[in-house]
């Protein structure tokens, strides 16, 4: 099988070490293969069809039967037709001779032509693509099949460069979650009464791990896959590629692909909005900029500021705020001299908070964490809530800790802000809290247990973190 070695084709990056890299060997196979399919050969009808739509051309034929369509088509492989059903007429068949017979496609346009999936600008795009897939499938079916089981994508330039990314930054000494157990004869009303009844257990293993953000992808020019090293074939959307890191392989190979996604930078458009996992891995922070800047602001400023997180700021203000983090990232100016109204920094912070795709407790574990909140002892209660802040995703938790110890400190400051454990779980709890179906009456009817999880986080942030 003849290979090639230009690894710009797919995009691929090198090693961190020039020596130790050696570049995969792309497989050529699949590509000879696209090389030798049929090329679109059009039929075109003799005479002007005054039923023919605006969007075909001469390959319309009208309404004519099958058979007469097999006779036009016959001994000529890749020749094709459109013809209007006898069946139901408005409806149009693309017709295609491939493999000595004629195969026949339900055509639809809806400002593109297509008869699955894939969309194309003319039929006889269409057509090619169609040829294409026929060709490699009739040919490399078992090829095809077994192409994911000697994967490249271990050996890799890039994936071993990520890999060490990934181990030097978790190594800087993350805060591990404590695992902890409540014993139910002691009262909990103290904090040294609660240090003293924590038991040690194994600590949460923690792992940055993201998920490929993977989409449908259209290649301009020859791609082969970053997974097993076959070339992607087809005219459009050949692949998919991770939108967060650029990673190109085939659909069948992505979900074969580790959950190690690496977000590269320029390809993040903005900070609010954008999953929190992402963001965090994108920059190499432990949680993202904009929570531990607009926290450090407030506590700079703010902690006596009356009504803090209740009081809200001018609306346009805290779109300024949101705008200037896309903008600039983490060089952006919160500082007095930009917003003197600290409860512009505070709704800015409820702002990104509340718009993040996946809530900060997520959708997944959101049950968990109200039947939590519902059970009728308090010992009970707490190690529910515990349990689930375990499984929480590393960025999620490291982000709800951070914010649960400072909440923790404004309700120090209640004498001058007013604002207590449980005022501050009425403003956060659906900020933080929202269930994975958007629907009025269960958001209504978990706002009690929304206010009162956030409110014991905040009480017993010292042993549930």
């Amino acid at each position: 099988m003849a290979a090639s070695s230009n690894s710009s084709l797919s995009g691929s990056s090198v090693s961190s070490d020039p020596e130790d890299y050696q570049p995969p060997i792309w497989k050529s196979y699949l590509y000879q293969l696209q090389q030798e399919a049929p090329r679109p050969k059009r039929i075109t009808c003799p005479q002007e069809m005054e039923s023919r739509p605006k969007y075909y051309g001469r390959e319309f034929h009208g309404m004519i039967p099958r058979e007469y369509a097999d006779e036009l088509l016959a001994g000529t492989e890749g020749a094709y037709l459109i013809r209007e059903s006898q069946r139901q007429p408005g409806t149009h068949t693309l017709a295609l001779s491939f493999g000595h017979q004629t195969l026949n496609y339900r055509l639809f346009y809806d400002g593109k032509h297509f008869v699955g999936e894939k969309r194309f600008e003319s039929v006889h795009d269409l057509v090619t693509d169609a040829l294409i897939t026929l060709y490699i499938e009739t040919k490399a079916a078992e090829y095809i099949a077994k192409m994911t089981t000697n994967p490249i994508y271990e050996h890799l330039g890039y994936t071993s460069l990520l890999k060490d990314k990934m181990v030097h930054r978790l190594s800087r000494g993350r805060t591990e979650p404590r695992r902890v157990t409540f014993q139910t004869d002691e009262k909990i009303s103290s904090p040294l009464v609660r240090r003293s009844a924590l038991k040690d257990t194994p600590e949460k293993q923690c792992f940055y791990e993201k998920i490929h953000n993977f989409k449908v992808h259209t290649f301009r020019g020859p791609h082969w896959c970053e997974y097993c090293a076959n070339f992607m074939w087809g005219l459009i959307a050949q692949g998919v590629r991770c939108s967060d890191c650029g990673l190109n392989v085939h659909k069948q190979c992505s979900k074969l692909v580790p959950s190690d996604c690496q977000p590269d930078l320029r390809r993040i458009k903005k900070v609010f909005s954008c999953d929190l996992t992402t963001l965090v891995k994108a920059h190499n922070t432990t949680r993202p900029m904009v929570v531990d800047m607009c926290i450090q602001e407030i506590e700079l400023r703010g902690m006596k500021s009356e009504g803090l997180y209740r009081v809200s700021g001018f609306s346009e203000h805290i779109e300024d705020v949101r705008l200037a983090f896309d903008r600039d990232g983490e060089k952006v100016d919160i500082s007095a001299s930009a917003y003197a109204d600290i409860n512009i920094i505070a709704g800015a912070l409820k702002l990104y908070l509340r718009d993040l795709p996946i809530p900060v407790i997520t959708f997944d574990l959101y049950s968990k964490f109200i039947q939590a909140a519902k059970s009728p002892n308090a010992e009970s209660r707490l190690e529910a809530i515990h349990e689930s802040l375990l499984q929480l995703p590393p960025a999620h938790y490291e982000t709800l800790r951070y914010l649960m110890a400072h909440l923790k400190r404004v309700t120090m400051f209640e004498k001058e802000n007013l604002m207590n454990a449980e005022n501050l779980g009425i403003v956060f709890g659906p900020t933080l809290m929202q269930p994975p179906e958007l629907n009025a009456l269960t958001t209504l009817n978990d706002m009690r247990q929304q206010k009162l999880v956030v409110q014991l986080m905040i009480e017993h942030e010292d042993v549930l973190f």
